[in-house]
C-alpha cells in the first residue's frame, strides 16, 4: 500500500488586529505547494467591533463591505475545511505559513471556533518558513525573512501585495523552490 504524498498548503491570513478574537480574520488563502491549480480564498464577516485602523489598512479591504457581504466566519470556515479535507484524495494536507505562529494562531482558532475541529490537526502545528530556511542553511534568524529568501534563490516577479489569495500562491511558489535549493556544503 502506498502512502499519498505530503501536499504543503501554504496559508496567508490578513486580519484587522493582532489576535483572534477580541479582533477578526478577514480574508484567508490557501495555496499548495508544486500545484499552482489548487487554490482556496474567502473573505470573512468580522466577528467583533474592535479593529484596529492600521492592520485594516494593511488588506485595504474595505471593513463596512465585508460586515454586509463576506460570509459568517461559520460558512468561511466551513467551505476551507471542506477545501483541506477534499486535498486528501491526493494528499496529506501539512500547514505551511510564513510565519507559522501568526498565521497560525487565527487560522487554527478560527477552525477550532467555527468548525469545532482543525483540518490540520488538533494543534494546529505545521511547518514555518523561516526555520525551514534557517535549518536547511544554517543561517541566523535574522536572514530569513521571505524577501531575503526570494532574493537567493532568484524569485523575482513574485510579489507579497496583502492580499490572502495572492500571498498563498507566493508563499507556495517560494516553498517549492526552498525544498528544490541545494545549498553548498557547510
Amino acid at each position: 500500500m502506498s502512502r499519498l504524498p505530503e501536499l504543503y498548503v501554504a496559508v496567508d491570513v490578513e486580519a484587522d488586529g493582532p489576535i483572534p478574537g477580541p479582533y477578526s480574520m478577514i480574508s484567508l488563502g490557501m495555496a499548495v505547494a508544486g500545484h499552482p491549480e489548487l487554490a482556496f480564498y474567502t473573505e470573512l464577516k468580522p466577528i467583533s467591533d474592535e479593529f484596529v485602523p492600521a492592520a485594516l489598512a494593511v488588506s485595504g479591504l474595505d471593513r463596512n463591505r465585508l460586515l454586509r457581504e463576506a460570509p459568517t466566519a461559520e460558512e468561511a470556515m466551513g467551505a476551507a475545511a471542506k477545501w483541506v479535507d477534499g486535498l486528501r484524495k491526493v494528499g496529506r494536507p501539512v500547514f505551511l505559513a510564513a510565519p507559522a505562529v501568526w498565521d497560525g494562531m487565527f487560522v487554527h482558532w478560527y477552525f477550532t471556533r467555527f468548525t469545532g475541529h482543525s483540518p490540520f490537526g488538533a494543534t494546529g502545528s505545521g511547518v514555518d518558513l523561516r526555520s525551514y530556511w534557517m535549518g536547511l542553511t544554517g543561517c541566523e534568524w535574522a536572514q530569513t525573512h521571505k524577501g531575503t529568501i526570494k532574493h537567493e534563490l532568484g524569485l523575482t516577479g513574485v510579489p507579497h501585495t496583502h492580499h490572502a489569495g495572492e500571498d498563498a500562491a507566493e508563499l507556495a511558489q517560494v516553498f517549492d523552490a526552498v525544498r528544490r535549493h541545494r545549498p553548498p556544503a557547510r
